[in-house]
């Protein structure tokens, strides 16, 4: 295959990620989004095991038939529920790929066309360090964000004294190491901007709370792409260039709006919770006020006779893999003259989109599921609000609690309703660790239980009150 051909197909690849992302920018054309994706990497895959560079396939056949099949399985065994841990996983291997190639090339500069040892080019040492920084930090941050999301490691931030003294010291330190680096080309050197790279990665993401989680996965989606195109450097490809900016931009993108929309500063998440207090981070203890308790059959009762009711969907009812039963239940209501529709928390189930993932799985009709922007002003004009599994999104401490974790992100205004039925299965804290002061509003009515139990229960209630 001519150069001139490969650099036409990987040109269509590009545009191919490109309408990806344009595709996976919405829940309705999500599904073509994954079509141009696949087919661009397809197309990028064939091209470039077709390069004359390549002459043996054995080892890559092999790399390829093995990535493969673990792919095959994880996607066949992960539950929805584990989604956002997934990704954390995937974007470390992206970061771990870069450290690989960058110390490929410093063995074996030949091979890239930069030099040869101990007189490669300058300014491709400096684009291997770079590539290394980022994708070490996107390795460690992302395994220390994959702990957290599993559970593996408390969601609570963990702060200490000097911390912030500590990240900018060994930020200053990276900066003299790569100096350093491209003066005298030692090896050694190249692994202690490794090794401290690694170790600023854990110190970045250890202090961000459980609630800023879903921003930091965003960011390090950022991160393995510019690790990407640092890749494309060292390997001087186009394609990998065009599509880590691609990644590294629309990540970074993707990671304002989020902070944005929950009162967040970038800054914040960037420098591992720059700012946080040690005092305020503390998390509140569940409280000993008396709470309402009702049951399913209520919850029916009360939904039957509502003109209009409005679901709330989060991480619980994706743990008890409720949204058929949720859906079954919507249109028992709908048949019944009720008008329900679905709001989403922009981080609702600990990552961006992972709510609508779900409810379309379920089949739930696109137009009635709407975003926090779009809903929150119709909760005040609701008869039921129907929260299944969510907490955090809905605690009303986000607006009155300045000492709270959460503080300051909106919330959904769910407090608004003239009733509130809360599953759960049981009155502990979210996943930020803060008791929610929704649970002993004088509107709240506490339905404990399995979310997917309590579904089936409404339906047998809804259907047999008719």
């Amino acid at each position: 295959m001519t150069p001139t051909i490969s650099t036409l197909l990987y040109l269509v690849a590009a545009v191919c990620f490109v309408m990806a992302l344009r595709g996976l920018s919405s829940a309705a054309t999500s599904r073509n989004g994954n079509l141009y994706g696949i087919c661009g990497m397809v197309i990028a895959i064939l091209t470039t095991l077709l390069s004359p560079a390549i002459t043996k396939y054995t080892g890559i056949i092999g790399g390829i038939a093995l990535g493969g099949i673990i792919g095959a399985i994880i996607a066949k065994k992960i539950k929805m529920t584990a989604l956002p841990q997934l990704v954390a996983a995937f974007h470390s291997l992206v970061g771990l790929a870069a450290v690989f190639v960058a110390g490929s090339a410093l063995y074996n500069p030949k091979a890239f066309g930069i030099g040869a040892v101990d007189a490669i080019y300058t300014a491709s040492l400096v684009e291997m360090s770079l590539g290394t920084i980022i994708g070490a930090i996107t390795f460690s941050g992302s395994i220390i964000a994959f702990g957290k999301l599993q559970g593996l490691i408390s969601g609570r931030p963990l702060v200490y004294k000097g911390q912030h003294i500590i990240n900018a010291a060994l930020g200053i330190g990276l900066i003299a190491l790569v100096v350093f680096f491209t003066v005298n080309q030692h090896h050694s050197i190249f692994w202690i901007i490794t090794a401290v790279s690694l170790l600023l990665g854990i110190l970045l993401i250890l202090p961000i709370g459980g609630a800023d989680m879903p921003v930091v996965i965003s960011m390090l989606n950022s991160y393995s792409g510019w690790a990407a195109a640092g890749i494309g450097f060292t390997l001087n490809n186009h394609l990998l260039l065009i599509t880590g900016a691609l990644v590294g931009a629309s990540g970074a993108i993707l990671s304002y709006i989020m902070c944005k929309g929950m009162n967040r500063s970038i800054i914040n998440v960037i420098l591992g919770g720059f700012g946080t207090d040690p005092a305020e981070a503390s998390t509140a203890a569940v409280s000993d006020k008396p709470v309402k308790l009702s049951s399913a059959e209520d919850a029916a009762y009360m939904m039957s006779n509502a003109r209009s009711v409005i679901i709330v969907p989060g991480y619980g009812m994706a743990v008890a893999q409720a949204q058929h039963s949720l859906r079954e239940m919507v249109d028992v209501l709908k048949s019944q003259g009720v008008k329900v529709r679905y709001a989403i928390h922009p981080v609702a189930g600990r990552m961006p989109g992972h709510m609508n993932v779900l409810l379309a799985e379920a089949n739930v009709p696109y137009d009635d599921v709407l975003e926090l922007d779009d809903i929150n002003s119709d909760f005040g004009a609701t008869d039921v609000a129907f929260v299944i599994g969510a907490n955090d999104i809905t605690n009303p401490a986000a607006k009155t609690n300045a000492a709270s974790p959460i503080y300051g992100m909106p919330i959904l205004d769910v407090e608004r309703a003239q009733t509130v039925f809360f599953v759960k299965r049981s009155l502990a804290s979210g996943y930020a660790g803060v008791d929610n002061e929704l649970f002993y509003r004088d509107n709240t009515m506490m339905v404990l239980g399995d979310a997917k139990k309590v579904c089936e229960i409404l339906v047998k209630s809804l259907k047999g009150s008719h």
